[in-house]
């Protein structure tokens, strides 16, 4: 008999044995949960409605339009009294590419301008996305270093500022703009800056 004890622990003992496991997929569901649920588009920035940070990058060299020159550009160049739309790309970013086609069509717009802010990335690669892609900037920053991204409250690759004429920022759109996030958020966000 003594045997048979021996051999079936008591059942209050195994129950303490699966409370740890019973917490650790509880932990699991809600972490899982967070990470799903939530949209990138939609995180915060506290610079909306704030003159946007001052800065001044030089031009992506090489890179031409009607063999002119695309200018860098600075923080005083948003204050002209046109709306800006500046976005903030890199080649290597795989979203960025994703997105193009629908800056490519934002660029046809002749009531907005369009800057690139250039994300700590090389040259030749840089050249050689627009070169292939098209180039849908009127003007290109190279942020080398990405402090003025870092100034810009930037999370990551790609993300899309609109910028009103007195150089306020109006509206941030975070990850690769969708043709229906293009239709549904980012021009309404044009049309409403250009408003007096």
């Amino acid at each position: 008999m003594s045997n048979q004890a021996s051999e079936n622990p008591p059942k209050q003992t195994r129950s303490w044995v699966l409370v740890p496991v019973l917490i650790f997929a509880g932990l699991a569901a809600i972490f899982m949960t967070g990470l799903q649920s939530g949209d990138p588009s939609k995180l915060p920035s506290a610079l909306i409605n704030k003159p946007a940070p001052s800065f001044d990058l030089p031009a992506l060299q090489g890179l031409t339009i009607d063999a002119a020159a695309v200018p860098g550009f600075a923080s005083g160049s948003l204050a002209e009294g046109r709306v800006t739309l500046v976005n903030v790309w890199a080649s290597w970013c795989g979203p960025c590419r994703e997105e193009h086609p629908q800056l490519m069509e934002l660029a046809k717009r002749d009531d907005i301008d369009m800057a690139g802010l250039n994300y700590k990335d090389q040259r030749e690669n840089a050249l050689r996305f627009l070169n292939a892609l098209g180039n849908p900037y009127t003007k290109v920053g190279v942020d080398a270093n990405g402090r003025a991204a870092v100034d810009w409250g930037v999370y990551g690759v790609p993300e899309t500022f609109v910028v009103n004429g007195e150089g306020t920022i109006v509206y941030k759109y975070t990850g690769p703009i969708s043709e229906q996030a293009m239709r549904e958020e980012v021009i309404p966000a044009i049309e409403k800056a250009r408003q007096p």
